[in-house]
């Protein structure tokens, strides 16, 4: 396998497949880079370089006691792409993933990155508060917390419903992408699962995103179940300082893997604008 050992020894393993323009990928909670298959297959073929790596604590990744924080996060990230020598990157983020890549700006700046996308992604905040109404009740992300300590394979296979739109009436089902997601998430270390919980709800990316001054294409399903829109791409859209904002009528969270054919080209398009 490949994998960077970091400066605090944790080795996070990564996928490198293809040569030309540099892509990254940083992926969801609870899941894996193998999240990006359909995008790495795409662009891959197509002339891009695209790397995708595991979040520590997840996948293939060492399961880390420590260091389960935003900070880190972006900091593995960033050691991924100094080992790599990366240049003129566009990174994608979707999620928690999204959350990472701005905060890979907001602390590394924008000298090795043409474009970024965020997609469906957990910017500027989460958490509902005076400041957010808008936001999801605390209250959810604590039966997140039970349902990952108890009985995380049932758990993720109920939460995949959501994900994916398939408790949506007339939604056409796909149980094998269902225990995809139950699979990728039992890989994850029970102890970064729990952590990342908190990061992915209460960090404050609103400074991060002023500082992303590269183009950015926000793209977020309508119908997005886990990352409600009104709290998100809506907000987020005001913050960076040169974005598009790209929606999707019907869209869930996952619709990366659940429609990657219009999602691909659209950020094909955006990288060739």
């Amino acid at each position: 396998m490949s994998t960077i050992t970091t400066k605090d020894g944790t080795n996070i393993f990564y996928r490198d497949w293809g040569s030309g323009q540099p892509i990254t990928f940083s992926h969801g909670w609870p899941l894996s880079s193998d999240a990006w298959d359909r995008q790495m297959m795409f662009f891959g073929s197509r002339g891009f370089r695209v790397i995708a790596h595991d979040r520590r604590g997840h996948g293939r990744s060492d399961q880390t006691w420590d260091g389960n924080n935003m900070d880190r996060y972006a900091d593995d990230l960033a050691e991924l792409i100094e080992q790599l020598d990366l240049k003129d990157i566009v990174m994608i983020g979707h999620s928690t993933g999204g959350g990472e890549v701005a905060r890979y700006i907001g602390r590394h700046g924008t000298s090795r990155v043409k474009k970024a996308v965020l997609l469906s992604a957990v910017p500027p905040i989460m958490l509902k508060s005076e400041s957010n109404p808008e936001g999801t009740p605390r209250e959810v992300f604590d039966s997140i917390r039970e349902g990952t300590l108890t009985d995380r394979a049932s758990f993720f296979k109920e939460l995949s419903m959501a994900f994916y739109g398939f408790n949506r009436e007339g939604a056409k089902q796909a149980p094998g992408l269902k225990d995809t997601f139950e699979l990728q998430g039992v890989m994850a270390g029970v102890k970064a699962a729990y952590d990342c919980i908190e990061q992915f709800s209460e960090t404050d990316f609103s400074e991060d995103l002023k500082k992303m001054d590269v183009p950015t294409l926000v793209a977020h399903g309508e119908d997005d179940q886990i990352v409600p829109i009104a709290a998100a791409a809506y907000k987020t859209i005001k913050l960076v300082p040169n974005g598009v904002l790209k929606t999707y009528p019907g869209g869930s969270h996952g619709l990366a893997q659940l429609t990657p054919d219009a999602f691909n080209q659209d950020v094909l398009d955006f990288i060739n604008s």
